[in-house]
This record gives C-alpha cells, structure tokens and sequence, in this order.
C-alpha cells in the first residue's frame, strides 16, 4: 500500500518537481555537435554517463519531439520510483540489470535499439562499484552497431548522498556541466579479452569527461 502511494505521487506531481527543479540549473553543455548530428539525422545511438550524476543525466537526454529514448532501470522498489518519473518525462523503460533480469534485459534493449530508439544507460549502476563500467552499453553497441555516446557531468553546488554511488543532487540554480566524448563505434570482431581491454578503455574515457566536467564547473 506505501509503495502504491508513493508511486501515485511521482506519477502525479513529484515528477514536475524534479523537472522544474532541473529546468533551474545553468546546464553548460561541451562536445555535444555530434550527437546533434545524429539526433538531426534521425540516427539512434547508446549514451551512458555515471550513476551518480543520473538526475542531470536523464534531464539532459529526454525525448524530443518524435525522438524515442529508452532508458534501463533496474528491478528494485527505487527503480520502480524511478521509473514512474522518467515514463512521465516521455523515457519508454526497459526493466532489469546484471543482478536481476539480466539476459531479458539485453535482449529488450537490443530490440529497442533495433527498432529505432536510443538507449540511455548508467553503466556503473545499479549497485556499483562506482565508476566501473559494466559491458551492457558496450554490448548493446556492439551488436546493433550504433554509436556510443559517453557523457561525463558535474554540478559545481551540489548535495552528495551517502549512497554506493555518491549520488549527486545539484543545488537549484547552479552551475551544470556536460562533456560529451566523441561517439564510438564497438568493432563486432572484439570478444573475450579484447572486448573487456576495449570497456576499460571506455571507463577510463568516461572518468576523464567526468573530470574535465568537475574543471569546467
């Protein structure tokens, strides 16, 4: 009965909140010319950016127009929290995650892909470690042969939570940064070691966008 309630209030004002509140921010955005290339195009692609700047993260890649994002959210009671803010911001959501519904949740998000839309995915999440990039994005470029699209933020005023990813809630108002990396294209040869070298190159690529983002702000 609590969690229907809860559920109720995002689904009814909690997501307005949480829009208007990002809609305050002074988001500056780095590198994002491609992605506008392709978004203008009509071509799809993976973006992933860390969990702990998810908030800023899903604000920033919120469907447009006829654009479709889809967006992975995990099986737990605040993944369906989060899930009915972000069906409210126009996301179509993909449930599942490593630990919980796995295999089922690649497959969803290889059709998504397939069928068109964009995926929008925390590669760290949802337990962590921190920062350590898990293969689901890497995976899904890989197999239908998108680009990825790598997205580090930051928030100069911010409140940081005690929680296993250090989530950061910005400040209303305050400064925002994106850094957007060059999109890449998985090569369908790599498995085995090769792929996860090709992931550690990418997490690593991650955390420096992440960085220049934290300088920027």
């Amino acid at each position: 009965m609590k969690k229907t309630i809860i559920v109720l209030l995002l689904r009814s004002f909690v997501w307005r909140i949480a829009f208007w509140w990002c809609r305050s921010l002074k988001i500056h955005v780095i590198g994002q010319e491609p992605v506008e290339s392709l978004r203008q195009s009509g071509k799809n692609y993976v973006a992933a950016f860390w969990h702990g700047s998810m908030l800023m993260g899903w604000f920033l890649h919120r469907p447009a127009g006829a654009q479709r994002m889809s967006a992975l959210v995990s099986q737990s009671k605040d993944g369906e929290y989060l899930s009915s803010v972000l069906e409210r911001w126009g996301y179509t959501m993909i449930r599942g995650s490593s630990h919980v519904g796995g295999k089922e949740a690649m497959q969803l998000m290889t059709d998504e892909v397939v069928s068109g839309s964009s995926l929008v995915i925390t590669p760290d999440g949802p337990r962590g470690p921190r920062h350590e990039m898990k293969m689901g994005a890497v995976r899904v470029a890989q197999k239908t042969g998108v680009p990825l699209v790598l997205v580090g933020i930051a928030a100069k005023n911010k409140k940081m939570l005690r929680s296993w990813d250090a989530f950061e809630v910005p400040i209303p108002f305050s400064r925002v940064c994106a850094v957007y990396g060059e999109p890449v294209i998985v090569p369908a040869d790599l498995q085995g070691e090769s792929l996860d070298a090709f992931k550690c190159t990418l997490q690593q690529r991650l955390s420096e966008l992440t960085h220049r983002a934290e300088e920027t702000v």
